[in-house]
């Protein structure tokens, strides 16, 4: 991200981050909703489809476009909170960066600080991601549960029903199931994205001194969404199994549901859903780190006119 000579306090500053964040998190689901719908469907149940045009045909036959959006509301919870989180701790990490290395300024970090910024920062947004996700990713596969043959799957529900049902069940405890797996996927992918999206933003934007430009920013977010599924996509595939299949029976840790997959399904099993994730995250981290370099770029001047 750009840095300024001046900064606002860092109050106001973190406030910047946050709002950018959350209207970023808006823009990244309004833009890939749809291929995060038959991602996840693939991925829990991945011998029920061939590919993610039949998943995508077959789920608007049964289910209509509304099927499609399954999830949306929860998604825009998890995408807003998340990343509300994520680049108000990713200021902070980066400060706590430059401190480590005895810097004087986050200007004077490199692309591969600024990685490791964004690793640290994912860990605090991973608390909110969590059980946002998890009902995100029920909500996404109630059709498959349920001609699957588990027993207990409502017809419809809502993200509320979907809440209620998992306090009734399993308790607060319940909405961190696959924590252990959330943390194992967004610490190293983070890595990634902020480091391919900050690597990119300097190749394309090496003969400029000013801020990157929309165009640099939309290619380089790209690139970020793209790195960081690409790095981490099996250990997603395990997380969506432990909160998917969850519901009805214990799926066991990370490290066991992991091993009987390759067991019992073999390594590719763990690709599948792979191709509209990875086309989706062009787009949709695309706008997601446009919309949030422009907010927080109208923002920070406008907190400057009122100082």
């Amino acid at each position: 991200m750009s840095s300024h000579q001046s900064h606002p306090s860092h109050i106001v500053q973190v406030l910047i981050n946050s709002m950018s964040g959350a209207m970023g998190g808006v823009a990244c689901v309004v833009s890939g909703q749809p291929f995060d719908t038959a991602k996840v469907k693939m991925q829990t149940f991945p011998t029920m489809y061939r590919s993610f045009m039949d998943c995508a045909l077959r789920t608007y036959q049964t289910e209509g476009l509304r099927g499609l959006y399954l999830g949306t509301v929860p998604a825009l919870v998890a995408n807003v909170s998340e990343n509300a989180v994520l680049f108000a701790c990713y200021g902070f990490c980066q400060n706590l960066v430059c401190r480590a290395l005895g810097m004087q300024d986050p200007s004077q970090l490199r692309d591969y600080h600024k990685a490791t910024a964004g690793s640290l920062a994912s860990v605090f947004s991973s608390l909110v991601l969590c059980p946002t996700e998890l009902v995100k990713c029920r909500m996404q596969t109630q059709h498959e549960m349920r001609i699957s043959g588990y027993k207990g799957i409502p017809h419809k529900s809502t993200p509320w029903s979907i809440v209620c049902d998992i306090l009734k069940t399993e308790g607060v405890c319940g909405f961190f199931r696959g924590l252990s797996s959330t943390w194992l996927r967004e610490i190293p992918g983070y890595f990634f994205f902020f480091g391919g999206y900050e690597l990119s933003s300097s190749i394309l934007n090496r003969s400029s001194r000013d801020q990157p430009g929309a165009l640099v920013v939309t290619v380089s977010g790209g690139v970020g969404g793209a790195c960081f599924w690409l790095s981490v996509y099996p250990v997603d595939s395990v997380k969506s199994r432990i909160q998917v299949l969850s519901v009805t029976s214990s799926t066991g840790g990370f490290l066991i549901s992991l091993l009987h997959i390759l067991k019992t399904e073999g390594i590719l099993n763990l690709y599948s859903g792979l191709m509209p994730t990875v086309i989706r995250a062009f787009p949709s981290n695309a706008a997601l780190f446009l919309v949030y370099e422009m907010t927080k770029r109208s923002l920070t001047k406008w907190s400057y006119s009122h100082d």
